[in-house]
């Protein structure tokens, strides 16, 4: 029986997004991933809808998969471990989604030796745009760390790091499009403000936003420089700047980051 596939555990919104990007992009062949819920109407649902395997049990997902994905919430992961710890094999690769969740805890609830990856996703993987942090256990090689790393492309970007700072990630990407999505909403409040009707609000500020993210991915420059370049001495954009400085806009951001990392290690299970 081959133990090649791709297999899926939990089948809720970033583990069916996990499944559809790698099946979309090609890294994976439909008839070799292999999804598992304890739900299992939502698994069997899933895999008809991209023609993969539904697996009957955690014994029947893990006889046929190499890669697992275990994308269950951080309260589930230690009864989703003592569901399959009799079940691992020292050629699989379990990599957790699960925030929180350090692979020391992992590790110590299955066999000595077990390979581990924890990665720190953010909600835009659902649309292929994410970002996300990638730490590997001891046990798992450089070739192993890499073909996760390659599988993992069609969700967006992923940056390796060590496991020290998934804190510091989980503050700064993994909480990060909240902020982002608060910026679009004050921005498009005060367009409405200053007599824009909503909709022509919500276009122009969801484009200015995508502009500038992309001006900075494409020009490589330090994101100051480009500020400047748009900040003319007396200008409408100075002017706008003044009042950020005023009211403390980069020390509150830096700020919500910080507390969000903290808050992370509180919640950090070893």
């Amino acid at each position: 029986m081959s133990d090649t596939g791709l297999g899926i555990v939990g089948c809720g919104a970033m583990g069916s997004a996990l499944a559809r990007g790698m099946i979309r992009k090609g890294a994976f062949d439909p008839a070799s991933v292999w999804v598992f819920d304890i739900y299992r109407e939502r698994a069997r649902a899933l895999a008809k809808s991209l023609n993969a395997q539904p697996a009957g049990s955690l014994e029947e997902l893990f006889a046929h998969c190499r890669h697992i994905f275990i994308a269950v919430k951080p309260q589930d992961m230690e009864t989703a471990v003592e569901s399959f710890k009799g079940f691992v094999k020292p050629s699989q690769v379990i990599i957790s989604i699960a925030a929180g969740i350090t692979i020391k805890f992992i590790e110590g609830r299955l066999p000595a030796g077990t390979k581990v990856i924890r990665l720190m996703p953010n909600t835009p993987c659902l649309i292929g745009e994410g970002a996300i942090g990638m730490s590997a256990g001891s046990a798992v090689t450089a070739g192993e760390a890499e073909a996760v790393e390659n599988s993992l492309k069609s969700l967006g970007l992923t940056v390796p790091i060590p496991e020290h700072l998934m804190d510091a990630v989980t503050g700064l990407s993994g909480t990060g499009p909240a902020y982002v999505f608060l910026f679009i909403e004050s921005l498009i409040d005060s367009g409405v403000m200053m007599g824009l009707n909503r909709d022509t609000a919500t276009a122009l500020t969801i484009q200015t936003v995508i502009g500038a993210a992309r001006m900075l991915q494409e020009n490589g420059v330090h994101p100051a420089e480009l500020r400047n370049n748009v900040t003319s001495p007396g200008g409408t954009t100075c002017a706008a700047i003044q009042v950020f400085e005023e009211t403390g806009f980069r020390n509150s951001l830096i700020k919500a980051v910080i507390a969000a990392t903290r808050r992370a290690g509180e919640l950090r299970r070893d």
